[in-house]
């Protein structure tokens, strides 16, 4: 199993719920979040006309996508609580299926990660343990 969030992004006006994978192996030196194309399209950000192509480095090999600093406010979104929002660098894969949360990104939602392989975490703020969100 893995963990992964419900998450709230929010660009402009447009608002969308995902869940998203937290991917710790994701190294960023500022909070980033990867969104397919069709989430891309949800918030208006697809086609990319404002924002700077990349090549990022995966353990698959070099991946082509578009790049937007600081371009959405995310916060995780639970049953019972919801996180504070962070300014958000967005990019935009052609190959992802989800979302993946970046280690920096994971840092500032306050997220620790209890299990991994039982997809257990809680807020660094409190004791309860949360489960992992279906796919």
């Amino acid at each position: 199993m893995a963990v992964r969030l419900k998450l709230r992004i929010r660009v402009s006006d447009r608002v969308v719920d995902v869940i998203a994978l937290l991917n710790s192996g994701f190294e960023a030196p500022t909070p980033q979040l990867i969104i397919p194309i069709d989430t891309a399209k949800a918030l208006n950000l697809w086609p990319p006309e404002e924002a700077r192509e990349v090549i990022l480095e995966t353990a698959g090999g070099p991946l082509r996508a578009w790049f937007y600093p600081r371009k959405a406010l995310v916060k995780i979104v639970t049953e019972d609580v919801e996180s504070k929002d962070v300014l958000t660098d967005i990019i935009i894969s052609p190959i992802a299926d989800e979302s993946l949360i970046s280690d920096m990104l994971a840092e500032e939602l306050e997220i620790a990660v209890e299990s991994f392989g039982r997809g257990l975490w809680r807020f660094r703020w409190e004791q309860k343990l949360r489960k992992s969100e279906k796919k």
